[in-house]
């Protein structure tokens, strides 16, 4: 399976999370997922929690890197990897928040909505990763009238061999 990765560099400028969210927009457009599927608004909100804790957390520059079709799981067309790599050593540290908290929630909402995720050393830095899932909706075949296959479930074409 070939592996699509793109860049981009993040300076240590809050105003940066926007641009990267812009980036990513037009990144997972060109991957083929619209703007409006949950899985593009899901990775969105995941580039900008890892690039916002790079950018307020460290004061360094980040890289952001997202790959398309890298393997997945039973039931997926593959899976999408999101990583932002940063030059503090300091190893993340998730929070929890509560009520009136105006911080604390970046790493809940990671752990929440990625199917996966983790931090390891790179170089004098570390890199925070997150990976989600393409799930592919399986059909359910059932005998229908005079013999005839129909779809229970969602209908997606299975291609028949």
């Amino acid at each position: 399976m070939q592996v699509l990765q793109v860049q981009l560099e993040v300076g240590p400028d809050p105003a940066e999370v926007g641009r990267a969210r812009r980036w990513a927009r037009a990144r997972l457009a060109g991957s083929g997922l619209a703007d409006d599927e949950p899985l593009a608004e899901t990775l969105i909100l995941l580039i900008s929690e890892l690039v916002t804790n790079a950018v307020v957390h460290t004061g360094c520059p980040a890289v952001l890197r997202v790959l398309f079709g890298s393997p997945g799981g039973p039931g997926c067309a593959g899976t999408v990897r999101v990583e932002v790599a940063d030059a503090s050593c300091r190893p993340p540290q998730q929070r929890h928040a509560r009520g009136e908290d105006t911080g604390g929630r970046g790493l809940e909402l990671v752990d929440g909505l990625a199917d996966r995720w983790g931090w390891q050393p790179e170089g004098a830095g570390k890199r925070i990763w997150c990976e989600v899932d393409r799930r592919v909706p399986i059909v359910q075949l059932r005998p229908g009238a005079h013999g005839v296959v129909q779809a229970a479930g969602p209908t997606h074409a299975v291609p028949q061999g």
